[in-house]
Protein backbone atom coordinates (compact mmCIF):
# COMPACT_ATOMS: atom_id res chain seq x y z
CA UNK A 1 0.00 0.00 0.00
CA UNK A 2 1.46 3.44 -1.04
CA UNK A 3 1.18 6.02 1.65
CA UNK A 4 1.96 9.64 1.08
CA UNK A 5 2.04 12.68 3.46
CA UNK A 6 0.31 15.85 2.60
CA UNK A 7 1.53 19.01 4.58
CA UNK A 8 0.91 22.76 3.63
CA UNK A 9 2.94 25.81 4.62
CA UNK A 10 3.12 29.87 4.64
CA UNK A 11 6.00 31.91 5.31
CA UNK A 12 4.38 35.26 6.36
CA UNK A 13 7.56 37.18 5.96
CA UNK A 14 7.76 37.05 2.31
CA UNK A 15 7.37 40.47 0.64
CA UNK A 16 5.30 38.88 -2.50
CA UNK A 17 3.16 36.84 -0.22
CA UNK A 18 2.94 40.02 2.33
CA UNK A 19 1.59 42.02 -1.18
CA UNK A 20 -0.97 39.72 -2.19
CA UNK A 21 -2.31 39.30 1.15
CA UNK A 22 -2.97 42.57 1.20
CA UNK A 23 -4.84 43.35 -2.01
CA UNK A 24 -7.42 40.39 -0.95
CA UNK A 25 -7.36 41.05 2.62
CA UNK A 26 -11.23 41.85 4.00
CA UNK A 27 -10.44 43.05 7.18
CA UNK A 28 -11.57 39.90 9.09
CA UNK A 29 -10.09 39.59 12.70
CA UNK A 30 -11.08 35.89 12.44
CA UNK A 31 -9.44 34.68 8.95
CA UNK A 32 -6.62 37.22 8.78
CA UNK A 33 -4.65 36.56 12.59
CA UNK A 34 -1.02 36.23 12.76
CA UNK A 35 -1.38 33.42 14.43
CA UNK A 36 -2.70 31.63 10.69
CA UNK A 37 0.74 32.20 9.34
CA UNK A 38 3.20 32.49 11.34
CA UNK A 39 6.82 31.29 10.86
CA UNK A 40 8.63 30.14 13.94
CA UNK A 41 11.38 28.49 11.89
CA UNK A 42 10.05 24.80 12.92
CA UNK A 43 9.58 22.81 9.77
CA UNK A 44 12.58 21.56 9.18
CA UNK A 45 12.46 19.42 12.60
CA UNK A 46 9.01 18.61 11.18
CA UNK A 47 11.20 16.75 8.01
CA UNK A 48 13.69 15.20 10.44
CA UNK A 49 11.02 13.39 12.59
CA UNK A 50 9.34 12.21 9.50
CA UNK A 51 12.67 11.13 7.75
CA UNK A 52 13.80 9.37 11.13
CA UNK A 53 10.16 8.08 12.19
CA UNK A 54 8.45 7.40 8.70
CA UNK A 55 11.01 6.60 6.56
CA UNK A 56 8.15 3.62 4.52
CA UNK A 57 6.30 6.91 3.29
CA UNK A 58 6.23 6.76 -0.81
CA UNK A 59 6.02 10.67 -0.78
CA UNK A 60 6.15 13.97 0.74
CA UNK A 61 4.01 16.75 -1.04
CA UNK A 62 4.59 20.35 0.05
CA UNK A 63 1.90 22.68 -0.59
CA UNK A 64 3.39 26.48 -1.23
CA UNK A 65 1.76 28.96 -2.94
CA UNK A 66 5.77 31.02 -2.96
CA UNK A 67 8.95 29.73 -2.88
CA UNK A 68 10.04 27.13 -0.86
CA UNK A 69 13.09 27.44 1.84
CA UNK A 70 16.58 27.62 0.73
CA UNK A 71 17.71 24.92 3.26
CA UNK A 72 15.46 22.11 1.53
CA UNK A 73 16.92 19.52 -1.06
CA UNK A 74 14.57 19.80 -4.11
CA UNK A 75 15.91 17.21 -5.61
CA UNK A 76 14.93 14.60 -3.00
CA UNK A 77 12.80 11.81 -5.03
CA UNK A 78 10.48 11.21 -2.27
CA UNK A 79 9.81 15.21 -2.03
CA UNK A 80 6.80 16.76 -4.31
CA UNK A 81 6.73 20.38 -4.36
CA UNK A 82 3.10 21.43 -5.26
CA UNK A 83 1.82 24.81 -5.70
CA UNK A 84 -1.14 26.15 -5.08
CA UNK A 85 -2.33 26.45 -8.67
CA UNK A 86 -1.57 22.72 -9.35
CA UNK A 87 -4.36 21.86 -7.94
CA UNK A 88 -6.41 24.90 -6.58
CA UNK A 89 -8.86 26.33 -9.02
CA UNK A 90 -8.53 29.70 -10.84
CA UNK A 91 -11.45 31.04 -9.52
CA UNK A 92 -10.29 30.07 -5.58
CA UNK A 93 -7.04 31.83 -6.33
CA UNK A 94 -5.10 33.36 -4.45
CA UNK A 95 -5.93 31.25 -1.31
CA UNK A 96 -5.05 32.01 2.41
CA UNK A 97 -7.66 30.01 3.42
CA UNK A 98 -6.14 26.35 4.84
CA UNK A 99 -9.98 25.25 4.45
CA UNK A 100 -10.07 25.74 1.25
CA UNK A 101 -7.05 24.41 0.57
CA UNK A 102 -8.21 21.10 2.42
CA UNK A 103 -11.40 20.79 -0.16
CA UNK A 104 -9.37 20.22 -2.79
CA UNK A 105 -6.81 18.00 -1.56
CA UNK A 106 -7.77 15.23 -3.55
CA UNK A 107 -7.09 17.08 -7.09
CA UNK A 108 -3.04 16.93 -6.02
CA UNK A 109 -1.70 15.37 -9.05
CA UNK A 110 -0.49 11.63 -8.27
CA UNK A 111 -1.51 11.48 -4.57
CA UNK A 112 -2.58 8.79 -3.61
CA UNK A 113 -5.55 6.74 -2.45
CA UNK A 114 -4.04 6.77 1.05
CA UNK A 115 -2.19 9.60 2.36
CA UNK A 116 -1.70 11.25 5.53
CA UNK A 117 -2.66 15.07 6.29
CA UNK A 118 -0.44 16.98 8.79
CA UNK A 119 0.15 20.55 9.81
CA UNK A 120 3.36 21.76 10.03
CA UNK A 121 2.82 22.02 13.44
CA UNK A 122 2.90 17.94 14.29
CA UNK A 123 5.71 16.40 15.05
CA UNK A 124 6.54 12.30 15.17
CA UNK A 125 8.56 12.50 18.16
CA UNK A 126 9.06 8.60 17.35
CA UNK A 127 9.04 5.75 15.17
CA UNK A 128 5.35 4.79 13.15
CA UNK A 129 4.84 2.48 11.47
CA UNK A 130 2.16 2.02 8.60
CA UNK A 131 -0.21 0.14 10.83
CA UNK A 132 -0.66 2.97 12.95
CA UNK A 133 -2.43 4.95 10.73
CA UNK A 134 -3.77 2.08 8.18
CA UNK A 135 -5.07 -1.03 8.50
CA UNK A 136 -6.13 -3.31 5.93
CA UNK A 137 -6.18 -0.46 3.49
CA UNK A 138 -8.65 1.55 5.76
CA UNK A 139 -7.81 4.15 8.18
CA UNK A 140 -7.83 3.84 12.15
CA UNK A 141 -9.46 5.78 13.74
CA UNK A 142 -12.32 7.02 16.60
CA UNK A 143 -16.07 7.56 15.55
CA UNK A 144 -17.57 9.60 18.94
CA UNK A 145 -19.68 12.29 19.26
CA UNK A 146 -18.93 15.31 21.03
CA UNK A 147 -21.40 18.71 20.91
CA UNK A 148 -19.86 21.79 19.01
CA UNK A 149 -18.97 24.59 21.41
CA UNK A 150 -19.33 28.17 21.27
CA UNK A 151 -15.63 28.86 21.32
CA UNK A 152 -15.41 33.25 21.40
CA UNK A 153 -11.54 33.12 21.37
CA UNK A 154 -11.56 30.96 18.60
CA UNK A 155 -15.50 31.03 17.12
CA UNK A 156 -14.72 30.34 13.07
CA UNK A 157 -13.95 26.69 14.56
CA UNK A 158 -17.11 25.92 15.81
CA UNK A 159 -18.73 27.41 12.67
CA UNK A 160 -16.41 24.89 10.86
CA UNK A 161 -17.49 22.44 13.22
CA UNK A 162 -21.53 23.09 12.90
CA UNK A 163 -21.05 23.10 9.47
CA UNK A 164 -19.36 20.28 8.87
CA UNK A 165 -22.09 18.21 10.86
CA UNK A 166 -24.87 20.41 8.24
CA UNK A 167 -23.60 18.83 5.52
CA UNK A 168 -23.74 15.16 6.79
CA UNK A 169 -26.56 15.72 8.86
CA UNK A 170 -28.34 15.57 4.59
CA UNK A 171 -26.51 12.66 3.90
CA UNK A 172 -27.44 10.40 7.35
CA UNK A 173 -29.65 9.36 9.81
CA UNK A 174 -28.05 9.86 13.28
CA UNK A 175 -30.03 7.06 15.41
CA UNK A 176 -29.48 4.89 11.82
CA UNK A 177 -26.40 5.41 11.71
CA UNK A 178 -25.32 4.59 15.23
CA UNK A 179 -27.54 1.09 14.99
CA UNK A 180 -25.49 0.04 11.76
CA UNK A 181 -22.13 0.88 13.20
CA UNK A 182 -22.85 -0.02 16.35
CA UNK A 183 -19.27 -1.70 17.12
CA UNK A 184 -17.73 1.60 16.17
CA UNK A 185 -19.52 4.13 18.01
CA UNK A 186 -19.13 2.15 21.26
CA UNK A 187 -15.43 0.19 20.75
CA UNK A 188 -13.73 -1.54 23.41
CA UNK A 189 -10.52 0.66 23.95
CA UNK A 190 -12.25 4.03 23.40
CA UNK A 191 -11.83 6.70 25.92
CA UNK A 192 -14.13 6.64 28.73
CA UNK A 193 -15.06 9.46 28.23
CA UNK A 194 -16.41 8.68 24.38
CA UNK A 195 -18.42 6.26 25.65
CA UNK A 196 -20.09 8.57 27.77
CA UNK A 197 -20.90 11.17 25.37
CA UNK A 198 -21.96 8.95 23.15
CA UNK A 199 -24.60 7.42 25.14
CA UNK A 200 -25.69 10.82 25.87
CA UNK A 201 -25.98 11.60 22.37
CA UNK A 202 -28.40 9.10 21.52
CA UNK A 203 -30.68 10.94 23.53
CA UNK A 204 -31.06 13.54 20.67
CA UNK A 205 -32.26 12.46 17.26
CA UNK A 206 -30.00 15.33 15.47
CA UNK A 207 -26.53 15.62 14.98
CA UNK A 208 -24.80 18.25 17.34
CA UNK A 209 -21.43 17.77 16.31
CA UNK A 210 -18.69 15.11 16.04
CA UNK A 211 -15.05 14.19 17.38
CA UNK A 212 -11.75 14.65 15.60
CA UNK A 213 -8.62 14.48 16.94
CA UNK A 214 -5.96 17.46 16.45
CA UNK A 215 -3.85 15.66 15.01
CA UNK A 216 -1.87 13.87 11.57
CA UNK A 217 -5.16 12.29 9.65
CA UNK A 218 -5.10 9.33 7.76
CA UNK A 219 -7.47 9.66 4.64
CA UNK A 220 -8.93 7.97 1.67
CA UNK A 221 -8.50 10.28 -1.64
CA UNK A 222 -11.78 8.37 -2.83
CA UNK A 223 -14.10 9.92 0.26
CA UNK A 224 -13.24 13.45 -1.09
CA UNK A 225 -14.08 12.16 -5.02
CA UNK A 226 -17.58 10.96 -3.44
CA UNK A 227 -18.33 13.36 -1.13
CA UNK A 228 -17.68 15.96 -4.21
CA UNK A 229 -19.58 14.35 -6.43
CA UNK A 230 -22.59 14.59 -3.95
CA UNK A 231 -22.30 17.92 -2.46
CA UNK A 232 -19.82 19.56 -5.64
CA UNK A 233 -22.45 22.72 -5.67
CA UNK A 234 -22.21 23.67 -2.30
CA UNK A 235 -18.29 22.97 -2.01
CA UNK A 236 -18.00 25.12 -5.18
CA UNK A 237 -20.09 28.09 -4.08
CA UNK A 238 -17.25 28.33 -0.87
CA UNK A 239 -14.38 28.91 -3.70
CA UNK A 240 -14.29 32.68 -2.92
CA UNK A 241 -13.60 32.03 0.94
CA UNK A 242 -9.86 33.26 0.15
CA UNK A 243 -9.70 33.61 3.91
CA UNK A 244 -10.92 31.71 6.74
CA UNK A 245 -14.54 32.27 6.87
CA UNK A 246 -17.98 31.18 9.18
CA UNK A 247 -19.50 29.47 5.97
CA UNK A 248 -16.63 27.26 5.52
CA UNK A 249 -16.35 23.08 5.74
CA UNK A 250 -12.80 21.64 5.92
CA UNK A 251 -10.80 18.16 5.84
CA UNK A 252 -12.82 16.96 8.69
CA UNK A 253 -15.85 17.03 6.58
CA UNK A 254 -14.27 14.35 4.58
CA UNK A 255 -12.84 12.44 7.46
CA UNK A 256 -16.01 11.94 8.93
CA UNK A 257 -18.12 11.23 6.12
CA UNK A 258 -15.38 8.00 6.10
CA UNK A 259 -16.20 7.38 8.83
CA UNK A 260 -19.95 7.62 9.01
CA UNK A 261 -20.15 4.97 6.13
CA UNK A 262 -18.13 2.82 8.61
CA UNK A 263 -14.59 2.95 6.09
CA UNK A 264 -12.05 2.71 8.86
CA UNK A 265 -10.86 0.46 11.74
CA UNK A 266 -11.51 1.55 15.24
CA UNK A 267 -8.58 2.36 17.54
CA UNK A 268 -8.01 4.75 20.64
CA UNK A 269 -5.91 7.32 18.25
CA UNK A 270 -5.95 9.42 21.30
CA UNK A 271 -3.41 7.30 22.99
CA UNK A 272 -0.22 8.37 21.36
CA UNK A 273 -1.37 12.05 20.93
CA UNK A 274 -0.75 15.28 22.97
CA UNK A 275 -2.18 18.33 21.83
CA UNK A 276 -0.37 21.65 23.24
CA UNK A 277 -0.34 25.32 22.68
CA UNK A 278 2.73 27.48 22.40
CA UNK A 279 2.55 29.71 25.59
CA UNK A 280 5.39 31.77 28.08
CA UNK A 281 5.44 28.44 29.77
CA UNK A 282 6.99 25.65 27.10
CA UNK A 283 8.59 23.52 29.62
CA UNK A 284 6.45 20.37 29.76
CA UNK A 285 6.27 20.13 25.70
CA UNK A 286 10.41 21.09 25.91
CA UNK A 287 10.56 18.18 28.35
CA UNK A 288 8.87 15.84 25.78
CA UNK A 289 10.78 17.01 22.66
CA UNK A 290 14.02 16.11 24.21
CA UNK A 291 13.08 12.66 25.22
CA UNK A 292 11.51 12.00 22.16
CA UNK A 293 8.12 11.68 23.57
CA UNK A 294 8.95 9.36 26.46
CA UNK A 295 7.04 9.50 29.50
CA UNK A 296 7.59 7.89 32.54
CA UNK A 297 3.68 7.20 34.08
CA UNK A 298 2.03 7.17 30.77
CA UNK A 299 1.78 5.85 27.09
CA UNK A 300 4.54 8.32 24.86
CA UNK A 301 3.50 10.49 22.89
CA UNK A 302 3.95 9.73 19.31
CA UNK A 303 2.70 12.75 17.84
CA UNK A 304 2.83 16.03 18.90
CA UNK A 305 1.15 19.09 17.98
CA UNK A 306 2.26 22.31 19.00
CA UNK A 307 -0.47 24.92 18.26
CA UNK A 308 0.34 28.63 17.81
CA UNK A 309 -3.01 30.42 19.06
CA UNK A 310 -4.77 33.77 19.71
CA UNK A 311 -3.05 33.58 23.14
CA UNK A 312 0.17 32.64 21.74
CA UNK A 313 3.30 35.35 22.63
CA UNK A 314 4.47 36.71 18.77
CA UNK A 315 7.85 35.92 20.60
CA UNK A 316 11.57 34.90 18.60
CA UNK A 317 12.59 33.41 22.66
CA UNK A 318 9.78 31.22 22.44
CA UNK A 319 10.21 29.83 19.08
CA UNK A 320 13.92 29.72 20.21
CA UNK A 321 13.32 27.63 22.82
CA UNK A 322 11.37 24.90 20.86
CA UNK A 323 14.62 24.96 18.33
CA UNK A 324 17.00 24.23 20.95
CA UNK A 325 14.79 21.71 21.98
CA UNK A 326 14.85 19.88 18.62
CA UNK A 327 18.14 20.36 18.00
CA UNK A 328 18.58 18.54 21.44
CA UNK A 329 17.02 15.63 19.89
CA UNK A 330 16.82 16.02 16.30
CA UNK A 331 19.94 17.68 15.29
CA UNK A 332 21.03 15.52 12.21
CA UNK A 333 20.27 16.89 9.15
CA UNK A 334 17.34 15.04 7.35
CA UNK A 335 17.21 13.82 3.94
CA UNK A 336 15.01 16.53 3.13
CA UNK A 337 17.56 19.19 3.69
CA UNK A 338 20.62 20.05 1.50
CA UNK A 339 24.00 19.37 2.26
CA UNK A 340 25.94 21.98 4.16
CA UNK A 341 28.43 22.02 1.30
CA UNK A 342 25.96 22.81 -1.65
Amino acid sequence: MNIDIVVPWVDSSDPEWQSDKSKYSSGNSYGDRPERFRERGLLKYFFRCIDKNMPWVRNVFFLTRQNVPAWIDTSNPKLRIVKHEDFIPENALPCFNSSLLERYLHLIPDLSEHFIYFNDDCYVLSPVCEDYFFHNGLPRDMLAFQPVVANPKDPGMSHLFLNDALVLSRHFDKRATVKENFGKFFHIGYPLLNFVYNALEMCFPKFSGLYSVHSAAPLLKSNFVELWDKEGEYLESLAGNRFRSDSDVNQYLFREWGKLKGRFVPSNVTRHVMYTEISEDNSKTVELIKAKGKRYFAPAVKILCINDTVDSPDDETFSKQLIDAFESSYAEASGYEKRSDE
